[in-house]
């Protein structure tokens, strides 16, 4: 078994400072900012810096690496807001590709002040005038950055475009690009009342993906509990078996023939209450059967 387990790290004190401290936790890949996720000020790293990271990442053996986009992206607006968010992520994907980083896994944002509920998205989704606009901003990202970087989508947990695997395949087909890739946070999927308590449910959930986008386009899993209960539509994360999801799920994603080979990725708290840490990653590799 090839356990592919990390978390998103800090970059202060320079990117290369995640690796070290994803390794200390005992993780072999990794998530990160390119730069400060509330704001669009955009990462400046010298030559030096960026054979530095690479050196590195090589020596500790860590990969795959992502970034996580910014928390202020909306690919649904044309307005300011999404010029800043297409000209972030254009840089930060140009950027991936100089450092051997896969891609940016990215919240797509929301059509503004219209709720997208999962019972009528055929209805208020691919119809809303502003899901053109969506697509268009991510045709332009994608049209100009490198081949080698993928364009990831990150499932929703609140009332967000992405809360649900239809809305998440609509766009998928409509842009028709072996770039687009997926990441499932169990946290934001246990919110949405997508439940994978069981192997039942979880075969029944992967076979639906895998009908409606294809497994192959799943990249990562984002390994989170959650504070709130199931279908509650809120995104808030907890530790590890300290929230309601219960281990079964971890357990099962762990190991099952379909998801075991994949990179998991925890954004957890922290018992410390300072970020995701070792004790989040052990109980993890407890479950995982060696």
């Amino acid at each position: 078994m090839n356990l592919k387990l990390g978390a998103h790290m800090s970059i202060s004190g320079g990117l290369h400072q995640s690796l070290d401290r994803v390794k200390t936790i005992g993780g072999n890949c990794l998530q990160i900012f390119s730069s400060s996720p509330r704001g669009w000020t955009q990462i400046k790293v010298a030559e030096a810096d960026k054979k530095l990271f690479i050196d590195k990442k090589k020596k500790l053996q860590i990969d795959p690496v992502y970034f996580h986009v910014s928390y202020l992206v909306n690919l649904a607006d044309d307005e300011r807001i999404g010029r800043s968010s297409k000209n972030s992520l254009i840089a930060e994907m140009n950027l991936a590709s100089q450092l051997g980083i896969r891609g940016s896994i990215v919240h797509l944002g929301s059509f503004k002040n219209e709720k997208i509920q999962s019972v009528d998205w055929r209805t208020n989704f691919q119809s809303n005038p502003k899901f053109k606009i969506l697509i268009t901003n991510i045709k332009n990202v994608l049209q100009k950055t490198p081949r080698d970087t993928y364009f990831i989508i990150e499932n929703a947990g609140n009332r967000k475009i992405g809360q649900n695997i239809d809305e998440i395949a609509t766009i998928i087909k409509v842009i028709n690009d072996e770039r687009i890739k997926v990441c499932l946070d169990t946290c934001h999927l246990f919110s949405a009342g997508y439940s994978l308590q069981s192997e039942k449910e979880l075969d029944s959930f992967l076979s639906d993906f895998d009908k409606k986008i294809g497994l192959n386009k799943l990249d990562l899993w984002h390994l989170n509990d959650s504070r709130d209960a199931f279908n509650a539509m809120r995104d808030r994360h907890e530790n590890i078996g300290a929230g309601t999801i219960g281990l079964n799920t971890f357990k099962l994603l762990l190991n099952y023939p379909k998801t075991k080979d994949m990179p998991f990725i925890i954004e957890t708290p922290g018992f410390d209450k300072k970020g995701p840490d070792k004790k989040n990653l052990d109980i993890l590799k407890s479950l995982a059967n060696k």
